[in-house]
């Protein structure tokens, strides 16, 4: 997951994850500017969180019934 902590998007993100106790990479583009790049070309957008899954998809700024979908799809709920 790609976004920053000033991101409301991504702070609700991040509490879905947490919640259902799925394992993650965050990736702090405060921290790590250049990650923005990255980002943007997995993307194509600059909107933020930008959640990559194992199956090679991804989500920009998903509700949480997106995010959950997905994940259940991958079977990544305990």
């Amino acid at each position: 997951m790609y976004g920053a902590d000033w991101c409301g998007d991504c702070r609700r993100s991040k509490k879905l994850l947490d919640g259902l106790g799925v394992d993650y990479a965050y990736v702090d583009l405060v921290a790590e500017p250049d990650a923005a790049d990255k980002a943007h070309a997995i993307s194509g957008r600059t909107n933020i969180p930008v959640i990559v899954f194992p199956d090679g998809s991804h989500q920009v700024e998903p509700t949480d019934p997106q995010l959950r979908e997905k994940l259940e799809q991958l079977g990544a709920l305990r």
